[in-house]
């Protein structure tokens, strides 16, 4: 009995001290298991935080680049766009002057026209409705030539058509001061029916600032509708409106001497008319820069101004 306890208490001790060594191990075995696998997830966190954090680089250096390059692009389109209102101001503006030659060149060739019929000068020499004549090699045509070259030759041209006209009419005047005696140009008539003068040249206070200025003819002051008149015969070389002066009419009289008559009311001339002194060209207004009814009345000599009180009737 005594040696059966011992036995059970001997294998007692042996299957504990078994079984504690296999619980030793499989401890150890899930120890390591578990460092291993902090190590392995610690390895590949860090790997991807790396990862992330490159891509995040990568992607913001990305969007600096398109931020530049939309920057650059919006750049391109302003620059273009002041380009492109900076031509279509060029060109607004070379139309504006070809408009205006050509109406000048319209206007020469009417009174160049009545010059010539009212002077009986021939026809065939000064005909101002034909386009002047020019001669030269042909040229080939460049396809690369744009269209402000083309305004700039056309410019040219109406330039030359100007010069021409120019000259014709100054040959066209010669020919009829030796028709007409300097004392017959001479302005000599009172420049409308009735009135008095208000202001008189040179040197006056201006009536809009109150400041010191130069008043370059004389102001006839007169009732509304009053006829204005010429001052004596000559060819009407112009007959509309001007900034500042209203409606106006310009008298051509010969040997140099030319008559302004402004701020009228309206007009019963055009330009090419021949009109003999005291020929009715408008009525009094107050067209302009003006303060009340009257006449402004210039007279030049050779495009020089002089007062017109010295061609004005006495009394």
């Amino acid at each position: 009995m005594q040696k059966l306890k011992k036995q059970l208490v001997f294998s007692a001790s042996s299957t504990g001290r078994i079984f504690g060594v296999v619980f030793s191990r499989k401890v150890a075995v899930a120890g390591i298991s578990l460092i291993s696998a902090a190590l392995l997830f610690g390895g590949w966190g860090a790997y991807s935080l790396s990862q992330t954090s490159q891509l995040k680089l990568a992607l913001k250096q990305t969007q600096v680049a398109l931020d530049y390059a939309q920057l650059n692009k919006a750049q391109e389109l302003a620059s273009l766009q002041l380009k492109l209102d900076a031509d279509q101001q060029k060109m607004a503006v070379y139309a504006r002057t070809l408009g205006q030659m050509q109406a000048r060149i319209s206007r020469l060739d009417q009174l160049g026209s009545k010059l010539v019929d009212v002077a009986s000068l021939d026809k065939s020499e000064f005909d101002f409705g034909l386009e002047p004549a020019f001669g030269g090699p042909r040229e080939q045509k460049s396809e690369s030539l744009n269209i402000e070259a083309g305004l700039h030759e056309t410019m040219a041209q109406l330039d030359g058509r100007l010069s021409q006209l120019g000259a014709q009419l100054t040959a066209v005047d010669y020919m009829l001061e030796k028709k007409r005696d300097a004392q017959s140009a001479r302005p000599h008539a009172w420049p409308t029916e009735g009135g008095w003068i208000s202001s008189h040249f040179g040197p006056r206070i201006n009536p809009f600032s109150g400041n010191p200025s130069k008043h370059y003819g004389v102001d006839i002051a007169n009732r509304y509708g009053a006829p204005i008149l010429a001052a004596s015969r000559g060819v009407v070389t112009f007959a509309g409106k001007m900034p500042d002066f209203g409606y106006v009419v310009d008298i051509e009289h010969g040997h140099g001497y030319k008559t302004r008559y402004g701020h009228m009311g309206s007009l019963s001339v055009k330009i090419g008319d021949v009109v003999e002194h005291s020929h009715l060209l408008g009525r009094i207004g107050s067209t302009g820069h003006s303060t009340g009814p009257h006449l402004h009345y210039e007279v030049r000599r050779h495009g020089k101004l002089i007062n017109p009180r010295s061609f004005l009737p006495r009394g």
